[in-house]
């Protein structure tokens, strides 16, 4: 073993040590009881996919996929995402009776990340993925279970953002003209480079009125009172109804109940290039990225099924550093027992693992350093030289 590599990972992966895990287990389990609650179905998809299939149709770019070749000579990519697994599976086996489907996941997903990036190359997302259902209720329903998984989860102080894609798109066409032209302006955005933003469109050889306009298109950030400037400032019919279905979607959420936790934001963009309508993005707390992100999406056309989507996906690790402290009791208790009341030690263990308490068994000759030991449990008992001592 090269000791250059004796303790080191590959680049962005990393271990869970028992605390972390136990700390994401217990959020995973409060998040997947509420998704089951609101009638979604859990799904797994193997680690392990085509690139020519999923590889292709993932919005993910292929400097960040993981490749491998099969025996066959077939080239393979770790799952970067679970959204195009799914849509996979739905179109292949799921949606053969067109019906509205709703399924869930819990999985981790792989993205090369570069040197300097500093992000985690595996990571843990759970989400939702509603199929095969085009009204906007669908997408109410899919923020509002968001938001109620992230409270049943522990967090009280977050926001949901939400815009539209269309509406970028359109408003950015009809005044630039061009895809290419309208293209390094959402970059801007992707990257929240306002600054930048600003003084590329001063830089742009277009009206006053124009450059106002576009400039005014930053300020539509609110709640439902931007609906009236935004149709002010659009002016073709596709753009509009991306409005209206905005509009659509508040009252939606009004009658979910969930309005004080989501506000538009029509400069929200996403390199995700299957994105086709409504999108949105969480935040909280000091986290320095979206912890969950999700939208309307047309992917399962590529696996040659005719179906409109909505879904969302939360990053684990983010919604933790999100929760800020979260301790988990420790409820652990330790049998030291010597050799001649094992059996003894072994019954009383059992008694209370019939009750659902979690208990260790310990050979104390097994302990080289007795009080640091015992600092790990909530409570010791002692079965020694023919007698308990609690």
């Amino acid at each position: 073993m090269s000791r250059l590599f004796m303790f080191e990972k590959p680049l962005g992966m990393r271990d869970t040590l028992p605390e972390l895990y136990e700390k994401k287990h217990r959020i995973r389990t409060l998040m997947e009881d509420t998704i089951k609650l609101w009638g979604c179905q859990f799904i797994e998809t193997p680690t392990l996919e085509y690139y020519e299939t999923v590889g292709t149709a993932s919005a993910i770019q292929d400097a960040q996929l993981f490749r491998l070749l099969d025996k066959e000579g077939h080239t393979l990519v770790l799952r970067p995402d679970m959204t195009a697994p799914i849509a996979r599976v739905a179109a292949s086996k799921l949606l053969q009776d067109d019906m509205p489907l709703r399924l869930a996941y819990s999985a981790n997903v792989y993205r090369a990340q570069q040197r300097e990036g500093g992000r985690p190359a595996e990571f843990e997302q759970i989400g939702v993925e509603c199929l095969n259902d085009e009204t906007v209720s669908c997408d109410g329903e899919v923020i509002s279970l968001l938001i109620s998984s992230l409270k049943k989860a522990g967090l009280s102080e977050f926001q949901v953002s939400i815009g539209h894609i269309g509406f970028a798109q359109e408003l950015f066409l009809q005044i630039l003209g061009t895809d290419e032209r309208a293209n390094s302006l959402r970059r801007f955005l992707y990257e929240k480079n306002y600054v930048g933003y600003r003084e590329h469109v001063n830089s742009l050889s277009l009206s006053s009125i124009d450059k106002q306009r576009l400039l005014q298109f930053l300020e539509l950030r609110g709640g439902v009172e931007i609906i009236g400037t935004a149709l002010d400032l659009i002016e073709n019919e596709q753009g509009k109804q991306a409005i209206l279905q905005l509009k659509e979607l508040w009252d939606c959420l009004n009658d979910y109940g969930v309005q004080d936790q989501v506000k538009f934001d029509l400069t929200i963009v996403s390199h995700m290039s299957y994105y086709s309508g409504i999108l949105f993005e969480v935040y909280a707390g000091k986290v320095g990225f979206p912890i969950g992100n999700g939208g309307r999406y047309s992917l399962i056309e590529k696996f040659g099924k005719n179906a409109s989507a909505t879904g969302f996906a939360v990053h684990l690790d983010r919604l933790l550093e999100a929760l800020g402290s979260y301790d988990i009791e420790n409820t652990v208790t330790c049998i030291f027992f010597s050799q001649e009341r094992r059996k003894e030690a072994f019954q009383l263990a059992e008694k209370m693992h019939e009750k659902g308490k979690r208990t260790v068994l310990q050979d104390i000759n097994g302990v080289k350093n007795l009080d640091a030991y015992t600092k790990k449990f909530a409570d010791t008992t002692y079965l020694l030289g023919g007698r308990a001592d609690e």
